[in-house]
């Protein structure tokens, strides 16, 4: 097969969502497929809206000798209306790689009625459906409806070498706590702050893994919580690191602790059990799909601090029942199918796809 990928940016972009990607692409051409990566310039939200009427876009893809063209969804704002030419104008299909929709996570309502009903528009224009859970499957359906094609196939972990999780005896010590994540609200830095701001000072820390070039302001208001908090003794801010780096200091801790308002899927917990941790998160979205509450984690509301901290407070109070969380959480992550299997899965499905080109 010769499938297009419609993306923005790199695929090296450090998300689970590119790394999904990144990983479905190397799968694809493994299997002697050939892939190609169609790469729209990173812009605002307006500028992707113009992206429509580029009659440049327009062209390349109307010619593009594609037996498939998959979109991420994270695409929607350029393609919710070229697609439907597109659609009168080529024979391939196309299907949307769909992590999480814009219009799931917290904001002002205004702000997401509108990305609801670009996304709308968006998700009516392809001809089929990749998922990352069964979440947002059922987000996708609710909006749109159920009569179109699609496949789950859920990320996975294992491009990182676990081995057997070996990380230092922590009888009594403080709680080693991991936060991975770029800083950005979404994923509940500042409420993850206010729940350590009320357990007792030293029975804890906290490293903070990931890039504050995301949202510059959020991570400047992420410091000045720390020290209005008086919590800068206990929090380590590493900035963005390698996998090896993020892996090293997982191996480190004892929990992961990432309370994201809404997450289409939430690998970096996988990533975490694969290592043997807990995962603290929150009930929105598709975390329940991979933490089980009070056996492989615990599941807080959003913006719950006081059951965050209850949660940071009787782990560090019980480590023999930290242990065996821990240990359940390492099952859940070898239970989980692998990039390969997944990558068979979402190949199969394009295969039958293709097969349906219009005439």
């Amino acid at each position: 097969m010769h499938l297009g990928l419609v993306i923005y940016g790199s695929l090296d972009t450090l998300s689970g969502g590119y790394l999904y990607d990144r990983k479905l692409v190397e799968h694809l051409r493994g299997q002697g497929d050939e892939v190609t990566v169609v790469s729209l310039p990173w812009r605002n939200y307006a500028a992707h809206l113009a992206d429509n009427f580029s009659p440049s876009l327009t062209r390349h893809l109307r010619a593009a000798p594609f037996d498939l063209l998959l979109q991420d969804e994270l695409n929607h704002p350029s393609l919710f209306w070229l697609n439907g030419r597109l659609r009168r104008e080529v024979a391939y299909p196309i299907v949307s790689i769909v992590h999480h929709l814009r219009c799931s996570e917290p904001r002002a309502r205004l702000m997401n009625r509108l990305y609801r009903a670009v996304e709308r528009c968006y998700l009516g224009s392809v001809d089929g459906y990749v998922f990352n859970s069964h979440t947002t499957r059922g987000v996708v359906e609710s909006l749109v409806g159920t009569d179109k094609p699609s496949v789950v196939a859920y990320p996975a972990a294992d491009h990182l070498d676990f081995g057997a999780p070996v990380r230092a005896e922590n009888a009594d010590g403080p709680l080693r706590l991991a936060f991975v994540a770029n800083l950005i609200p979404r994923k509940g830095l500042h409420v993850l702050l206010d729940a350590l701001a009320r357990l007792e000072s030293g029975s804890w820390r906290l490293a903070v893994i990931g890039s504050d070039e995301a949202d510059p302001a959020y991570a400047r208001a992420i410091r000045r919580q720390i020290e209005r908090l008086g919590l800068a003794a206990g929090v380590t801010l590493t900035g963005a690191l390698p996998s090896a780096g993020v892996a090293g200091h997982l191996a480190a801790s004892d929990v992961l602790a990432v309370p994201s308002a809404y997450e289409g899927f939430g690998i970096v917990y996988l990533e975490a059990m694969g290592h043997g941790l807990p995962a603290l998160a929150c009930t929105t979205g598709a975390a329940h799909e991979i933490v089980t509450d009070g056996e492989t984690g615990f599941l807080v509301a959003p913006g719950d601090a006081e059951g965050l901290a209850d949660a940071i407070r009787l782990l560090a109070a019980d480590r023999a029942r930290l242990a065996a969380m821990g240990r359940a959480a390492r099952r859940r992550f070898e239970a989980f199918p692998t990039w390969a299997e997944g990558g068979r899965a979402i190949r199969a499905f394009a295969q039958e796809m293709a097969s349906r080109r219009r005439t």
